[in-house]
């Protein structure tokens, strides 16, 4: 059949190149399709973990504020009789009021007596209705259920009847008519129950951040119960529907970690994570949306590949017996490329048809070099998207987190700064000033530190970590910040803020100082606050009081 060699060889170059460039190809197509579907696999996780750590951050801090007051109730109620309790109330009243208007979101708080131990003192029901502070309502009368009856004031009898701290599932608050969540805390004299401490948040608050999750063009965050009931949905109205017409989440979502199901014939992927509280939160994205990137990539690939396989075909009618040499480095080369490794160099760069096919095959090596650099990038621009606070422009915890190691061994100042009375902002101005605020507080940072120093730690409170500066050019950045920050006008108008901070400076020794510096830091920031607020207090890292401060919140959570 092949009676000219010059055919033979056309024949078996031909053959030799097109397999060549299939196995290439494949190889290519393959590695990129797996490295598009594990980064957008973990960029959906890392979106999820994001979600958890900011509503856990959330429902912590409600939780130590009513934890805190639970344990100055115990503490005062071993020095008051009973017969005194009206005066016990009246303290934490006070104390109460305090810790409840430095807790974002919160709409009520209480102290309620159980009726088995006074019928004359009842406690109190503080609500901030309309956001303009809070006001005491008429409290419920208990006396007139069974508290032994979880079905009914559950806010009160799950946490008497099960004697232990408990976070309650959305409800209808009594009076309202507004759907709060509640954390409650039971509290006890000399083992004798006397009552609930609790605070309820408003149900939208939770809403509002996890409306914040987005992913893609049509991803979305929801929350759920352990048993799979939908609690939030941005697409379901929840609240409106009967209890019996509201969706489950589907079966191929009830396990943790990342889950691939199909809903309403649309294929997804999603990952469930449990929340501090007991709930769950789910992103979920159409597979098709993550797909679609690394998709359109393999479609210029094998289009390019198709190309290129044409033009060899056609170039290899005119290789000659002089081919052997360059084929040896071109097969070299496929080799190299086979493995992975698209850093190639041919040599032969003649003007014949074996450099036209040289030039050729480097081309083809380059866009697919290209093709990976460029799904490389655009997955870690994603992932920047993930550590980066999108009002303020500063880093968020994950970031925080993840830098950990880069301030290992190092002298660093470290300093917790917040926005006095930032609640009253919001309430007297409105989100879109504390939005504003937050977002000059952010470029105030930035301006002084860098961006790459500057977190946001949640709400209105921001860290500086800062390494290798000495404490006569930090305080003189320090004075900087105060300064324009004192200097925030919007409208040609002066806001009348002030803010509040606390910083320690020293030498990272072992792997918990950043965490001990961070508690100190933070304990110095609540001495600026209780000494009048509108003040800077610095320190040295001192390691003994840090695991102090770190032992004394460990001992408040183990008796909460």
């Amino acid at each position: 059949m092949f009676k000219h060699i010059k055919v033979k060889i056309t024949f078996v170059i031909t053959a030799a190149i097109i397999l060549s460039m299939s196995i290439v190809t494949l190889l290519s197509i393959y590695s990129m399709r797996q490295l598009g579907i594990a980064d957008s696999e973990k960029i959906l996780h890392l979106m999820c973990e994001t979600g958890q750590k900011n509503l856990d951050s959330y429902f912590i801090s409600v939780e130590r504020s009513v934890d805190l007051i639970a344990t100055y109730v115990e503490t005062d109620l071993e020095d008051t009789d009973l017969e005194d309790l009206d005066q016990h109330v009246d303290r934490v009243r006070d104390m109460f009021e305090n810790i409840a208007s430095q807790t974002n979101g919160v709409l009520t708080y209480y102290y309620r007596i159980d009726p088995d131990v006074s019928r004359d003192v009842k406690g109190f029901w503080y609500v901030d209705e309309y956001g303009a502070g809070f006001e005491e309502h008429t409290v419920t009368d208990i006396s007139s259920y069974d508290t032994t009856d979880t079905s009914d004031l559950v806010w009160f009898t799950v946490p008497k009847v099960y004697g232990r701290s408990v976070w309650l599932p959305p409800y209808e608050t009594e009076n309202l008519d507004v759907y709060v969540l509640s954390y409650n805390v039971p509290v006890y004299k000399d083992g004798q129950f006397i009552g609930v401490i609790g605070i309820e948040i408003d149900y939208t608050t939770m809403a509002t951040q996890v409306n914040n999750i987005r992913l893609y063009d049509t991803g979305y965050a929801f929350i759920d119960d352990e048993y799979g009931n939908i609690i939030y949905h941005p697409y379901i109205d929840v609240l409106s529907l009967p209890e019996d017409q509201i969706p489950k989440v589907p079966d191929g979502l009830l396990i943790e970690g990342l889950n691939h199901y199909t809903f309403e014939g649309i294929e997804k992927e999603g990952v469930r994570l449990k929340l501090h509280n007991g709930m769950f939160l789910t992103v979920s994205v159409p597979v098709n949306e993550i797909n679609g990137n690394w998709e359109a990539l393999l479609h210029k690939t094998v289009y390019s590949s198709i190309f290129v396989l044409i033009i060899f075909a056609l170039l290899a009618l005119y290789f000659s017996g002089t081919l052997t040499k360059p084929l040896i480095e071109l097969a070299k080369a496929a080799k190299k490329v086979s493995e992975g490794d698209y850093n190639i160099i041919i040599k032969h760069h003649s003007n014949d048809e074996i450099g036209i096919l040289s030039r050729s095959f480097e081309k083809l090596v380059s866009n697919l070099r290209t093709n990976i650099e460029r799904l490389k990038e655009d997955n870690m621009s994603l992932e920047a998207a993930t550590i980066r606070d999108s009002l303020t422009g500063v880093r968020n915890r994950f970031a925080l987190r993840r830098d950990y190691e880069l301030f290992n061994e190092k002298d660093i100042h470290i300093m917790m700064l917040d926005i006095d009375d930032f609640k009253s902002v919001n309430d007297n101005y409105g989100h879109s000033v504390g939005d504003y605020l937050l977002k000059k507080t952010g470029d105030a940072l930035i301006d002084q530190f860098g961006a790459d120093n500057c977190y946001r730690y949640g709400g209105d409170e921001f860290l500086i970590v800062y390494s290798d500066i000495s404490e006569t050019d930090f305080k003189k950045a320090l004075a900087n910040l105060e300064y324009q920050l004192g200097e925030i006008y919007i409208d040609d108008k002066k806001l009348p803020v002030h803010f509040s901070a606390g910083y320690v400076y020293g030498k990272t020794v072992l792997m918990d100082d950043l965490r001990l510096m961070l508690r100190q830091a933070d304990e110095l920031l609540y001495e600026a606050k209780n000494a009048g607020k509108n003040l800077f207090i610095g320190k040295p890292y001192n390691r003994d009081y840090a695991e102090r401060i770190k032992k004394k919140e460990q001992d408040a959570f183990r008796h909460a």
